[in-house]
């Protein structure tokens, strides 16, 4: 495979376009955004973390039957990726209440549910991300219904899958943060973005310790400790 020129250049990740046009290199940079953008630092190998990471959980997912964007890991910080058309919606799976929720809510931050929530977000920086109901994605021509419900049925089956297998690695899955494309070679709607600390929360199970982005949001300090605490944790389990 033969990476040519960028073709999205992010915050967090770029882009490259490949001899084959229906698959990109995805690279993982070192920086870390939060409250929309508004704080931003920079933390030394924190990109080459999430890249193995994500490696992991989007081919564990692959091999249970659930179709991501990820092809294969091919260096410290790129992965060889099916090229999508961008949905912009979040779909996000919740065990907890927590963070900006748990605001918005009032309730105190972490609350347990009896029920697992799956709820969707409006994919906009400009609007800071607003949860909407499934109604206005498709008023906002954004998905058909047919789609959302494939992507909240997609997103359950995820979420449990994973909440198991980190919880083998003494890890909880607090929530996690969803991103969906139509994947370019046959229009099929897969998970078309990464899943690391930085779109999940994840607590240590017996100490409650958060291994996630929130070090970051909520100045915790040890981000990539954290970070690599999680990937030691998961290699641990020896998927491949």
């Amino acid at each position: 495979m033969i990476k040519k020129e960028l073709v999205f250049d992010g915050n967090e990740k770029q882009v490259y376009s490949t001899d084959d046009p229906n698959k990109v290199i995805f690279r993982y940079k070192d920086v870390t955004l939060a409250y929309d953008s508004i704080k931003r630092a920079r933390f030394d190998g924190k990109g080459v973390l999430n890249n193995s990471i994500s490696a992991i959980l989007l081919g564990y997912l692959n091999s249970c039957g659930i179709k991501t964007h990820f092809i294969e890991k091919t260096g410290e910080r790129e992965q060889l990726c099916r090229k999508i058309e961008i949905i912009p919606l979040e779909v996000t799976w919740r065990k907890r209440i927590a963070g900006t929720l748990a605001t918005l809510l009032g309730v105190e931050d972490g609350t347990p549910t009896p029920n697992i929530i799956v709820d969707l977000q409006y994919n906009s920086d400009e609007l800071g991300d607003p949860i909407i109901n499934k109604h206005h994605a498709v008023a906002l021509g954004l998905a058909s219904y047919e789609e959302i419900d494939e992507m909240f049925a997609v997103a359950r089956r995820a979420g449990d899958l994973l909440s198991e297998l980190l919880h083998k690695a003494g890890i909880e899955l607090v929530d996690m943060k969803l991103e969906f494309g139509r994947a370019s070679d046959n229009g099929e709607i897969i998970i078309s973005d990464e899943i690391s600390p930085d779109t999940c929360r994840m607590w240590d199970e017996q100490t409650g310790r958060r291994l996630d982005k929130d070090r970051f949001r909520l100045d915790l300090s040890d981000v990539v400790a954290s970070y690599k605490t999680v990937l030691e944790r998961i290699e641990q389990l020896k998927l491949s």
